[in-house]
């Protein structure tokens, strides 16, 4: 009788340990889902930074969503399917068939990194390669087109093949956009 009892409470305390999972939310609803789920009293993290947007006749400081479409919870069981029934959320980021959990750490680093570095920013680098044919969204050399020669952080060592020289600069990973034009389709 005891080691029923004791396996039991064991399964209820482990139905109330919290864990911090991410939600996948609708585009551009990351700040709303936070608001809503402390609204109902579910903690919730959307880490933002604070950019400058420029519009014709001012600039701004916003605050962005560090992660596009994602909202951290740190939910129970019982928490978990709240959650899914907050306005604009679109369900849990999966990871071998259970939601993901994030380390406590690793929420902790985010936060700290926010407060030390203002400039902080996550940049997709899966879908550029050396030898990728790449075009400049933004800066001095905005709609040059060149091949992708080295990948430093988030920077990009870039050659461009211009009267018969090649100029190589460095580009910032977010001012790129990638054409899907391979050496091997040049030819």
């Amino acid at each position: 009788m005891e080691t029923q009892l004791s396996a039991s409470a064991v399964r209820m305390a482990n139905y109330r340990e919290k864990k911090w999972l991410v939600l996948y939310t609708k585009p551009r609803w990351e700040k709303k889902v936070d608001r809503l789920l402390k609204q109902h009293d579910i903690e919730s993290y959307c880490p933002v930074r604070e950019v400058v947007n420029q519009w014709s006749d001012r600039k701004k400081e916003i605050s962005v969503p560090l992660f596009s479409s994602y909202v951290f919870v740190h939910v129970d069981v019982y928490e978990q399917s709240r959650a899914l029934y907050i306005l604009g959320v679109l369900g849990f980021v999966y990871y071998m068939g259970k939601p993901a959990v994030v380390r406590d750490n690793v929420i902790e680093e985010i936060r700290t990194y926010l407060i030390n570095y203002r400039d902080i920013e996550i940049v997709s680098m899966c879908n550029i390669n050396i030898g990728d044919t790449v075009k400049i969204k933004e800066g001095p050399l905005v709609n040059q087109m060149g091949k992708v020669l080295q990948i430093q952080g988030k920077n990009i060592l870039m050659v461009f093949d211009t009267i018969n020289c090649a100029l190589v600069t460095r580009v910032a990973i977010q001012n790129l956009s990638i054409n899907n034009i391979s050496e091997n389709h040049e030819n």
